[in-house]
């Protein structure tokens, strides 16, 4: 059996003295268009491919002034005994105008620029600017990450609601594969709330929406736009055996981006919700056939962490999260995603399954970047 390896897409890296393959290629400007309502496909017969080609193109032609490349110089530990090490990285980012209406940033993964002081950034944009950002903020938790840029007439990407969005339609990828700037892949929505996925250890909150765009090094931070021209995601990673794109891409929601972008703007750090339970990613059928479930839901505890809200609210071993208030908990990382999205301070109520009856707990939520260091799950019966 083949196995697919999930990548995530950042540039053409190297260390020392080898640079990065970027293009000098730019796009000039571009017109605006109206679009129709957000994730519809055109009117007309089925198969008329003319009237889908225009509406790519309208498409193409509206957001591509608000796609950046970025280049990122970072350093690598462990240094050297002449001096210390630096590795080159380039990925794609997506201008947008700030949450408050202030100023501008730039969108884009984690994974493309962190480590990059603020001076090492380069932000190339389609009408060949070159703007540098004043700082440098990231997530690790979600891998999204946002750069403050300022400038004059700056072209802007705008948010639609991934909640709207539905398997099977219509999507645009852009951005810089392998350098090549400004480019365009179609493809449609393929699934959503993919997360079973190991990408980096770092990265404990995933919810992907997965498409058949194509994208390829470089892409990382790039927008998936619906055929309105909002952006419904930012492309983070592919599984392929190559390394290439092999048609399976993984796209962050946009209303998780902004979230997150918000609060990195705002705050300068983001806030993740912790219960402290480690969770058993292979609950199956027959595992939860064993525990008197009539099928695989909910989240199983594999263990808890000694001293966290959830061991002081009572939670057990094999205890499955059945509801969160209101919310049926799909599986381990919908809980994990789910929790993580809370303030610290918040109070829930959770259904649990224990000893083959349904009873509720009420847990306070706490803060995953305080609690962290203290990390000790509580022996196993």
């Amino acid at each position: 059996m083949r196995t697919l390896v999930m990548m995530l897409m950042g540039g053409l890296a190297a260390v020392g003295g080898y640079q990065i393959f970027n293009s000098g290629f730019r796009v000039g400007g571009v017109a605006k268009a109206q679009a129709p309502a957000a994730g519809v496909a055109p009117s007309g017969p089925a198969g008329d491919l003319t009237t889908l080609s225009d509406r790519f193109e309208v498409v193409a032609k509206t957001v591509l002034p608000a796609v950046v490349s970025i280049e990122a110089v970072k350093a690598v530990t462990p240094t050297t005994p002449t001096g210390s090490r630096t590795a080159e990285d380039s990925g794609t980012g997506i201008l947008i105008q700030n949450f408050d209406g202030s100023g501008f940033a730039v969108i884009t993964n984690n994974h493309v620029v962190a480590g990059a002081r603020p001076e090492n950034v380069k932000v190339n944009m389609a009408d060949g600017r070159l703007i540098r950002p004043s700082a440098v903020i990231g997530d690790v938790e979600t891998d999204i990450a946002v750069l403050r840029v300022s400038g004059t007439n700056l072209p802007t990407a705008k948010f639609g609601d991934s909640d709207r969005v539905r398997v099977g339609q219509w999507v645009l990828a852009l951005g810089s594969p392998y350098g090549l700037s400004q480019s365009v892949t179609h493809g449609i929505i393929s699934a959503r709330d993919r997360g079973r996925i190991n990408l980096n250890k770092s990265m404990r909150v995933k919810d992907f929406l997965q498409t058949d765009a194509a994208i390829n090094p470089g892409s990382s931070g790039g927008p998936l736009v619906n055929l309105s021209g909002e952006v419904v995601g930012v492309n983070t990673a592919i599984a392929s055996e190559s390394g290439s794109s092999a048609g399976v891409t993984l796209s962050i929601p946009s209303n998780l981006v902004r979230r997150i972008a918000k609060q990195l703007l705002e705050r300068g750090v983001v806030s993740h919700g912790y219960l402290g339970l480690a969770l058993n990613p292979s609950f199956d059928p027959s595992a939860a056939e064993a525990l008197g479930l009539d099928r695989a839901k909910g989240a199983k505890i594999d263990a808890v962490v000694r001293g966290s809200p959830g061991e002081r609210a009572g939670l057990k071993q094999n205890d499955v999260v059945l509801h969160v208030d209101s919310v049926p908990i799909r599986n381990d990382n919908h809980l994990i995603n789910l929790i993580s999205m809370l303030p610290a301070g918040q109070k829930v109520r959770l259904e649990v399954w224990r000893d083959r009856k349904s009873i509720s707990v009420d847990a306070e939520v706490a803060d995953w970047q305080s609690q962290k260091p203290k990390s000790e799950l509580v022996p196993k019966p």
